[in-house]
C-alpha cells in the first residue's frame, strides 16, 4: 500500500504527482506487462546477454 503524506494546504496536483512517482518506483505496471505474455527462458537469457554486451560497450567508450 502506498502512503503519500500530504502537508496542510498542499495542492492535490502535487500530492498526485508524489503518488505517481512512488507508484512508478514500485514497478507494478512493468511487472504486469512482463507477465502478460510468456517468454521462453532462452529468449530471456539472450536479451540479458545482449543488454550486458551493450552496457559493456558503452562503458568502454566512456573510458576512452
Amino acid at each position: 500500500m502506498i502512503i503519500v503524506p500530504i502537508k496542510e494546504n498542499e495542492p492535490i496536483d502535487k500530492a498526485l504527482k508524489k503518488f505517481k512517482k512512488k507508484f512508478e518506483r514500485t514497478g507494478v505496471i512493468r511487472e504486469l506487462r512482463r507477465r502478460q505474455t510468456f517468454e521462453k527462458k532462452s529468449v530471456t537469457r539472450r536479451q540479458q546477454v545482449l543488454r550486458a554486451r551493450y552496457r559493456d560497450m558503452m562503458q568502454r567508450t566512456e573510458v576512452i
